[in-house]
């Protein structure tokens, strides 16, 4: 600005006897002389800040204006990169009914007249009404921008120097809105200021509400003082709503900044209330239709930025701003018990109180995850235990059953040595005793004589000798060794049918492989200890045994048709030759199968592998 002023100032005083030497020079030293100095008058001009003069309705302080005066500096700010100054002063006089604003415009021409305004911003009606009547008087080259007035408010004999960015209120929408969500509604309480702008509007909405003058009523508290319309908010008959449209000034001339009557309103009136403007969302009202404070200081500082860098301001045309999505308070609703439901379509719902839930999720969701972590792991713990503690059950039951078994067995070897001792004893060695002493009187007989005692000694012999052979079988079939299993189980069947007069059916598969000693003598104990159980339990009529190669094995089958067993019936300790059975199984790596029915017969099924498939630790 400083620079500015030196070059005016020199242009000035100099005028002609600067001009006098230039023309004095040649040509080409004047343009450049010329070039000189207007670039020194365009860098003193570019060094200039933008000056704005931010004019008021009411004063700094009085909502809503207060809030979009806010919202259009920090949008300024944010899109205006150049030096801006603002000045900002308050209409004061608008809150009084006697306005003579003539002091206040020459106080603006005073201040101004050496400070060229590249713009003047009225915020409100009162100010736009204001400045177009003494705008010759302040400044009456500067464009002017109206901004956030309702667009009934706006001048008629503009210039074209003036722009305007209005609103479109609905009031009508409003009422509508508060009919939707409280359908009960009978009486809207409307609360208004005493300024000639609120009277402006108490007729505006007598006229507009006159249509619901049916089926609704309208109670007005322009006339009353503050203190008089909260004692009037807090005895609302029921089905009642508060309209809340502006309150600068009340009846008994008591100005009302800084939004502060909203917030007394809420905290006694007995009903709901609405507005139509968003300043107050938040801070008591319900919500519903509603104008931004943000997008009309958004679109009025788009205009300004217009004009500042040169666009004409009468070219400038802007659509009335209407009410946005429709927004509601939650914790108003909860209030007043508004269901979502019954709001309108697409509508917002600001200030949820989160619940418990929604406040601690991630505690709560940690929590859950760390207690199922801990119940996996107890869980695997107790089936672990579970486990375990079965695997010691049967172990138990294992080692018990081997101990009978080997009790038993040991026993049943015993039994078998005392046996075999008192077959030798008894019979073997007493034969062989009396056979000595018939050889001893043979040969003292004389030879007539001797030929029927070596008869009968030779008939003793060999009966002997069979009854050893069986003996000796009953130990070890020494077949099996000479000439295989399947010889075995010939001899064996055909043994038993003559011992216990039951015939036997043998089946063998075609061209069977051998096995080995091993699994030979495993299949032909199974066998023989399967047809004793036949003679010993069954009272069969008739039996078979049936040997095949089946699944890499051999499978052996001994079925009879006698009375059988319930296998269910569950006994004090298996039987010897049943645990015998699966023992010589259990080594060989095989299974073993008994299916009994009563009165239908036993089948004993044993599988066997072709080759010894044990591993240490079931040996």
């Amino acid at each position: 600005m400083n620079k500015r002023r030196i070059v005016l100032a020199v242009l000035k005083s100099c005028g002609a006897k600067l001009l006098d030497p230039i023309r004095r020079c040649g040509e080409w030293k004047w343009m450049c002389i010329l070039a000189i100095l207007i670039g020194l008058t365009v860098i003193a001009e570019a060094a200039e800040p933008k000056r704005i003069l931010l004019l008021q309705s009411y004063g700094r302080d009085f909502s809503p204006f207060s809030e979009f005066a806010e919202s259009f500096r920090v949008e300024l700010d944010r899109q205006v990169k150049e030096p801006v100054d603002i000045y900002e002063f308050s209409l004061a006089t608008a809150r009084f009914t006697d306005e003579n604003g003539k002091p206040f415009a020459d106080y603006l021409r005073t201040l101004f007249e050496d400070h060229k305004l590249n713009l003047v911003v009225t915020v409100g009606a009162p100010a736009a009404d204001f400045f177009q009547k003494y705008r010759q008087q302040i400044s009456p080259t500067t464009p002017m921008l109206l901004t956030f007035l309702e667009q009934r408010r706006v001048p008629l004999n503009l210039s074209t120097n003036d722009a305007v960015v209005s609103n479109k209120i609905d009031f009508a929408g409003i009422v509508d809105n508060i009919v939707r969500i409280l359908p009960k509604t009978n009486n809207i309480v409307v609360v208004l200021g005493n300024t000639r702008l609120e009277k402006y509007w108490l007729g505006q909405l007598q006229e507009i509400f006159q249509p619901y003058a049916n089926r609704l009523k309208f109670t007005w508290l322009s006339d009353l003082s503050f203190e008089d319309m909260l004692k009037r908010s807090a005895a609302l008959p029921p089905r009642s709503a508060i309209f809340y449209i502006l309150l600068s000034v009340d009846a008994a001339g008591v100005s009302h900044p800084l939004g502060k009557a909203v917030d007394r309103l809420h905290a006694v009136a007995n009903a709901p209330i609405f507005s139509f403007n968003d300043a107050y969302f938040g801070r008591g009202v319900v919500g519903g239709p509603m104008l931004s404070i943000l997008e009309f200081s958004q679109k009025a500082v788009s205009v300004a930025v217009r004009i500042l860098n040169g666009e004409a301001a009468n070219e400038i045309k802007t659509e009335p701003l209407g009410f946005q999505t429709p927004k509601f308070d939650w914790r108003e609703m909860q209030r007043w018990g508004i269901s979502e439901a019954d709001l309108p379509p697409g509508s917002i719902v600001e200030f949820r109180v989160p619940t418990i839930f929604e406040q601690y999720k991630w505690y709560i969701a940690a929590g859950v995850a760390i207690g199922l972590i801990e119940a996996i792991v107890i869980i695997a713990l107790l089936l672990n235990r579970r486990r375990l503690e079965r695997e010691r059950v049967e172990r138990q039951r294992a080692e018990k059953a081997a101990r009978d078994f080997s009790e038993r067995l040991i026993s049943a070897q015993e039994d078998e040595r005392s046996r075999l001792a008192r077959e030798l004893h008894d019979d073997v060695t007493q034969r062989l005793a009396v056979l000595a002493i018939e050889a001893g009187r043979a040969q003292v007989r004389g030879p007539s004589q001797g030929t029927h005692a070596m008869r009968e000694i030779r008939e003793g012999l060999v009966k002997l000798s069979e009854d050893v052979h069986a003996l000796s079988y009953r130990l070890h079939p020494s077949i099996l060794d000479d000439l295989g299993l399947v010889e075995a189980l010939k001899a064996e069947c055909e043994r038993f049918s003559k011992l216990e007069s039951v015939p036997v059916n043998l089946k063998i598969e075609e061209n069977i492989v051998a096995p080995t000693q091993q699994i030979a003598l495993c299949l032909f104990r199974i066998a023989q200890e399967a047809l004793q159980n036949v003679g010993r339990h069954a009272r069969a009529s008739r039996a078979e045994v049936s040997l095949q190669r089946l699944d890499n094995g051999f499978r052996i089958c001994v079925r009879d048709d006698g009375v059988g067993f319930d296998p269910k019936q569950r006994r004090d300790r298996p039987s010897l030759g049943l645990a015998s059975m699966q023992q010589r199984i259990y080594l060989v790596g095989g299974e073993l199968d008994v299916d009994s029915t009563p009165g239908h017969g036993t089948i004993v099924l044993a599988w066997v592998p072709a080759r010894e498939e044990r591993d240490d630790s079931r040996a």
